[in-house]
């Protein structure tokens, strides 16, 4: 049996199949705080307009490998700065908490190099942007 959740960006849907643990943890009672800090923050930081400011700053696709979606690595970043994380620690902790990846917006099996987060985040605090 497959689950899809519905997502509209930028004006298209796009359909993304749910995995197991996904629909496992939407089933569960217990709120924890990380998942209500997490659901705040989600609530209140202004994402596109965070994008907006730094999208200019960001690399274009182009030779080579295209770069990651922007609110995703911002969203990364943030996680990395709350959650006093390395890069590596970032990667394992969205790895095991379904409530990061939520946040994130990442899919198991998606996940990216730790030179590519760690010129994401270099990148943003050297330009000036955050």
């Amino acid at each position: 049996m497959k689950r899809f959740n519905l997502t509209i960006r930028e004006g298209v849907a796009i359909a993304e199949q749910r995995t197991f643990a996904g629909l496992a943890w939407s089933k569960k009672g217990k709120v924890t705080r990380r998942e209500r800090f997490l659901g705040e923050m989600d609530a209140v930081i202004p994402w596109r307009r965070l994008v907006k400011r730094i999208r200019p700053h960001y690399p274009k696709a182009g030779r080579g490998r295209h770069p990651h979606d922007l609110e995703r690595m911002l969203r990364i970043y943030f996680l990395q700065q709350w959650f006093d994380l390395s890069d590596p620690a970032a990667e394992d902790a969205i790895y095991d908490s379904e409530s990061m990846r939520r946040f994130a917006r990442v899919e198991l099996g998606g996940t990216r190099s730790q030179t590519r987060r760690r010129s994401f985040g270099s990148g943003i605090c050297w330009s000036g942007t955050i």
